[in-house]
């Protein structure tokens, strides 16, 4: 299923009607946060999805979501919520949702909220490449062809040759997504570590809304 710059929303009152909620996610997470709508029924949500391969040019992303900022409110929604860590912004984002009056979820990026961004701050990973579920199924068209090592495997050391391991950070058991995981350890020539994780800070950030 495509999910980049798609609208995907959950309609329906809880029987205590709460504030709607209308979430910017970016659509690596789409999966995930729609998982998490559905099993804890925060049916007030909605998500709006912009494209997960903005995460291959992360200084487009603060101008992607004031778009996307600005026509939730020309349809009258109030209610914003910004399912972005910085993900490479270099505080531009943060920058971006304090000036619209929107929140965001603390931290670094995804692979940190996902571990819990405590956890993630406390482990040694400088020469750690990650993965998630999302990115383990997209690997190719994510990572291998964006970066033309599908043409040049030849420049895999310049790109990766600073890396030791690969660490999967697995959010839903399934044995094929981590089958993958491995064989792109075995691609990049990497150590593997698989972390389960389950949906971390994501989880609860979503629950609190």
């Amino acid at each position: 299923m495509d999910v980049s710059d798609t609208q995907l929303t959950h309609d329906g009152l809880d029987a205590a009607p709460r504030g709607r909620v209308s979430i910017i996610g970016c659509g690596a997470l789409a999966h995930e946060i729609l998982d998490i709508i559905s099993i804890n029924k925060l049916d007030h949500i909605s998500l709006t999805c912009l494209p997960a391969i903005l995460h291959n040019s992360p200084q487009d992303i603060p101008n992607a979501v004031r778009a996307k900022i600005s026509a939730l409110r020309s349809q009258g929604v109030e209610e914003i919520f910004v399912a972005y860590a910085d993900c490479g912004t270099g505080g531009l984002l943060q920058k971006l949702c304090d000036e619209e009056g929107v929140q965001m979820i603390a931290g670094p990026h995804c692979y940190a909220f996902f571990q819990g961004v405590d956890q993630a701050a406390d482990q040694d990973d400088v020469t750690s490449f990650f993965l998630t579920d999302f990115l383990a199924r997209q690997f190719d068209a994510f990572v291998w062809k964006p970066l033309g090592l599908d043409r040049h495997p030849e420049l895999l050391p310049m790109y990766f040759g600073h890396y030791e391991k690969l660490v999967f950070l697995e959010q839903k058991p399934d044995p094929d997504i981590l089958a993958k995981a491995r064989a792109c350890a075995d691609r990049m020539g990497l150590e593997f570590e698989h972390r389960i994780t389950g949906y971390g800070d994501l989880s609860q950030v979503l629950n609190d809304l």
